[in-house]
């Protein structure tokens, strides 16, 4: 059985997300002439490979990748948790090596992580964000938190997972997380190296407005309810979703019309007065075939109707119209089907067939 875990929605945060400074060509020459470099740069070692342990404590970071890269973007992307000052970062080619200005600690685990920052000279994009585990440790440590990100309103990869020993809470300034996970693909995410028996806490953190700041207006901070205790027997939790929304992100409303009348004049429209803001009625204009629109989540009242004189207004007497629904979009989620039927206008002094307004 799936073991799910229902996040709730928390403070908005930032964490890491890295701009890149576009830098030329070296070397002047006349144009190759040749297709544009359209293909994301790819990791192809990390010194100390993955699972390492005994890791010397004076050990240099080295990650290489496929192809030259933007250095100074890409160099920012490259970070180690838990934090340890790097005094430099060094290129020889397509190789980074991160000198750091203190020694790491005896006994302790690290992820190194590579984010979607990192670019190639042609401004093309890693292909996918990495976590590198190692430890200085004698072992390297059983633990393992194995599962999906269910992204609701927004992208699941480049989502961080942060790991907190004994149910702490982070310090969204800090980056003070015990260890750290990264969501690619279609979400998915496997952390390691975690103490067991041990108890852990997993918080997701996406930078919507990839500024690297603290921005609770925009970003996302959500913890799961669940505490997840791994033991020297079941070292590993796996099959684990977890579920986050974002509140702010667009519902979809989609459908077609149907007029009865086969009428040509005039313009077809949806006239739509949100809950929000009841003294403003919106005008889109559609096509019969099909309509596809992204409101912001809430209560919408929507009517179709053939705005035969365009003076985008409805007339009850004269212009055909379908009766009114009322709709509610959820962040993220879809409306999808909805069939508008017009018929003739009502003629004067009849009882209306919808509370239109």
């Amino acid at each position: 059985m799936r073991r799910r875990i229902r996040v709730r929605r928390a403070a908005a945060v930032a964490l890491v997300c890295l701009a890149f400074a576009a830098t030329g060509c070296a070397k002047k020459g006349m144009p190759t002439g040749g297709p544009p470099d359209l293909e994301p740069p790819r990791i192809v070692s990390v010194s100390p490979d993955s699972g390492a342990a005994n890791v010397p404590l004076d050990a240099k970071l080295v990650v290489e990748f496929s192809e030259g890269m933007e250095p100074r973007g890409t160099g920012a992307a490259v970070e180690l948790a838990p934090p340890v000052e790097i005094r430099s970062r060094r290129w020889k080619g397509r190789v980074l090596t991160l000198e750091l200005a203190d020694s790491l600690q005896l006994g302790r685990t690290y992820t190194l992580f590579v984010g979607g920052g990192a670019r190639d000279r042609h401004g093309n994009a890693l292909s996918q964000p990495r976590t590198v585990v190692f430890t200085t440790a004698e072992t390297f440590p059983p633990g393992v938190l194995d599962g999906k990100l269910e992204a609701v309103g927004f992208r699941a990869p480049g989502t961080l997972l942060w790991c907190y020993r004994d149910g702490r809470a982070p310090d969204s300034t800090a980056r003070d997380f015990d260890a750290l996970g990264v969501a690619v693909g279609l979400g998915r995410f496997r952390i390691s190296g975690l103490a067991a028996p041990a108890k852990w806490r997993i918080w997701a953190f996406a930078d919507l407005n990839f500024n690297r700041s603290f921005e609770p207006a925009s970003d996302l901070l959500a913890s799961a309810d669940t505490t997840l205790e791994l033991t020297l027997a079941a070292p590993e939790a796996r099959d684990l979703l977890v579920r986050m929304v974002n509140p702010r992100a667009p519902g979809r409303f989609a459908g077609s019309i149907t007029d009865t009348l086969n009428d040509s004049l005039g313009v077809l429209r949806l006239q739509v007065v949100a809950d929000s803001d009841t003294t403003r009625k919106l005008q889109y204009e559609v096509i019969a075939s099909g309509f596809d629109f992204r409101w912001d989540p809430g209560g919408y009242r929507v009517r179709a109707y053939r705005d035969l004189d365009r003076n985008k207004s409805w007339k009850r007497e004269s212009e055909p119209a379908s009766e009114e629904i009322r709709i509610v979009l959820t962040p993220g989620g879809e409306l999808v089907g909805t069939v508008f039927l017009l018929t003739r206008p009502e003629p004067a002094g009849a009882a209306p067939t919808g509370s239109g307004p």
